[in-house]
């Protein structure tokens, strides 16, 4: 079908190749070339609609028509005004688009027949609206993913001196093929310019979303938009319109009080965000967005599955700790090669594989039932984290590239992809702000979690970087090279700190101790040595494996180290002693990786076999 873009046809649904409205006579393609199929909204200013382009394979888009209601036809100031807030809204989306994948791109802008148009990229995918409609009221654990998700985008259009000024759920799509928040409608976006600060302004927005000073005066800030957000997300998380969420008597928001009526709550530290982001006075406010991402990573918060908030790492209490029975309680299959990468989620309750097979899969640690795959990859995943707020997992690959992942849909959030080489290993500071990466390429990479921005890169080693670890004040990121050698690296500067030297092969595998005190590192040469961080002298060896050693964790109290080997046994030592605790035995083949649960009862083991082994102790 062709639809006719005339506003006054009585029929504009049209026979597919129809060059002229049948009813009315209007020509239907835009430029020869855009084609309207069907009719999506209609706002103040214009109408939608949505359309294919001839000269793109017919791919869809979207046609935006400059069409004010008949209020504003009837007032020359407001007329000349809602035209140059159409042409804006070009000009915006021409200044984003190109520059950020979340932002939809312009395609063209012209007038046909004396009305002006817009034809913009078509983003295939439901607004937030219709999700909550469909789904019903979103989880803590979702309103942090959107903030996570969302937060960035804004940044950037903030970066660019722009302010939207019209953020709310029918605004923000989610892309249907990735999961990722687009975010649309920059209508009645604003240049954040001096004399914008000063000057009033026009007013815009929606009334419910629209801070106090955009309704008032016209005026616009960063904090504007984060207002509109937070409204955004209290609408989203109690399913309440947002003119029940505020009483004006009291002038205070009741959204935690519609939240409690249904039985919810949510954490304290989300609720401070959000009740900082809903401030009626813009100085009160966060004025930025790394403000708000920064307040959203000062605590450790709970995932989508748990309420649980994992405890600061303590210091050892024991040196001896009691001897524990460890069994094997299931084998986990489902990969078809040999498993490189084990991590455990931060409440204890998922388990992250990865394989030569190019995938990730996640498990109900509980259960050891497959919860999804994921595989993006097009190469091997050779190491595994999670972000304290168990939010994130970020996947290191044999393709050169970093992913980063929801760890409660399975959506790929980012790909990281400056590596020219294999990434071997990657870690996510206990802060949860830097993300680092060891790569077959001999350098380090630094990333900052919440965007996905390359920081810096750390060179100094002369051979491939097998694995990275950061110490428990997210202040130092330890290497362990092909070189035979282990670096320590400021993770503020990226200075190197010094080096510890006398292994005599590969270094496969380092880790820190939750005290800060002690690293420990894997080795070809049979061994695992010790080593004090702040001086780098060697502490001990541990000997016991019969062949290469492949990968070194430790517990959260800081009492135990698992070592993993090439001889098929994972051996767990008491760290302070450097004593053999017990081995032991199930896998048929090398074990790659190993991970404790937070409460270090339970241990998980990758392997050559092709499976997951899960151990616990009574």
């Amino acid at each position: 079908m062709t639809y006719c873009l005339n506003p006054d046809c009585q029929k504009p649904q049209n026979p597919d190749a129809t060059k002229f409205c049948l009813t009315c006579g209007s020509q239907l393609l835009l430029k020869n070339q855009y084609q309207a199929i069907q009719p999506i909204s209609q706002g103040g200013f214009g109408r939608t609609f949505l359309a294919v382009d001839a000269y793109r394979l017919n791919a869809r888009c979207v046609i935006k028509q400059f069409f004010p209601l008949p209020e504003i036809q009837g007032n020359s100031q407001a007329m000349a005004k809602a035209t140059e807030l159409f042409e804006q809204e070009a000009r915006q989306l021409l200044q984003l688009g190109e520059q950020h994948p979340q932002i939809p791109t312009l395609f063209a802008y012209f007038e046909q027949d004396k009305r002006l148009y817009l034809v913009q990229q078509f983003i295939d995918g439901q607004d937030l609206s219709q999700e909550l409609a469909q789904r019903g009221a979103f989880s803590e654990s979702q309103i942090r993913e959107l903030l996570h998700d969302l937060l960035p985008v804004l940044q950037f259009v903030h970066q660019q001196q722009v302010i939207h000024r019209d953020i709310k759920p029918t605004n923000i799509l989610r892309r249907q093929i990735d999961g990722k928040l687009v975010l649309i409608d920059f209508g009645v976006a604003k240049q954040l310019i001096d004399t914008a600060l000063t000057k009033t302004g026009t007013k815009a927005g929606t009334q419910g979303y629209a801070a106090m000073e955009q309704l008032r005066s016209g005026k616009a800030y960063p904090a504007s938009d984060l207002y509109s957000l937070g409204v955004t997300c209290i609408h989203l998380l109690t399913q309440v319109e947002v003119d029940e969420l505020y009483d004006p008597l009291e002038g205070k928001w009741l959204w935690r009080e519609h939240l409690r009526q249904k039985g919810k709550d949510v954490s304290t530290q989300l609720s401070q965000v959000l009740d900082k982001l809903l401030k009626d006075y813009v100085k009160e406010r966060y004025q930025s967005v790394n403000e708000v991402l920064a307040a959203l990573k000062q605590v450790t918060t709970p995932t989508a599955k748990s309420n649980y908030t994992p405890k600061p790492a303590p210091i050892i209490v024991s040196l001896r700790p009691k001897p524990r029975n460890w069994q094997l309680v299931y084998t986990l299959q489902g990969h078809s090669d040999l498993v490189r990468a084990v991590a455990i989620s931060p409440d204890g309750e998922t388990l992250a594989s990865g394989s030569n097979d190019n995938s990730i899969k996640l498990w109900n640690l509980a259960t050891g039932q497959i919860i999804r795959t994921l595989q993006w990859h097009s190469d091997w995943v050779c190491s595994l984290a999670i972000s304290p707020d168990g939010i994130t997992l970020a996947s290191g690959s044999a393709d050169n590239n970093i992913k980063l992942w929801n760890l409660a849909t399975g959506w790929e959030m980012s790909n990281l992809d400056k590596h020219s080489n294999s990434v071997r290993s990657v870690a996510i500071s206990p802060d949860g702000v830097i993300l680092a990466s060891g790569s077959g390429d001999n350098t380090i990479k630094l990333w900052n979690l919440a965007t996905g921005q390359q920081i810096r890169t750390l060179e100094g080693h002369s051979y491939p970087v097998n694995s990275v670890a950061i110490s428990p004040d997210s202040n130092i990121v330890a290497s362990g090279s092909v070189d035979r050698t282990i670096k320590l690296w400021n993770l503020a500067t990226g200075q190197q700190i010094r080096t510890f030297r006398g292994h005599s092969a590969w270094v496969y595998s380092v880790a820190l101790s939750p005290d800060g005190v002690t690293l420990a590192s894997a080795c070809v040469d049979n061994t695992i040595k010790l080593w004090r961080i702040t001086t780098g002298q060697e502490i001990r060896t541990l000997k016991g494996h019969s062949d290469s050693v492949r990968c070194v964790a430790l517990s959260r109290d800081g009492a135990t180290l698992a070592s993993g080997s090439d001889d098929n046994s994972i051996k767990l030592w008491n760290l302070a002693t450097g004593q053999e605790i017990r081995t032991l035995h199930g896998h048929s083949s090398l074990v790659y990786s190993v991970a404790f649960s937070p409460d270090g009862m339970t241990l998980a083991s990758g392997s050559a076999d092709n499976t997951i082994k899960i151990w616990q102790c009574d």
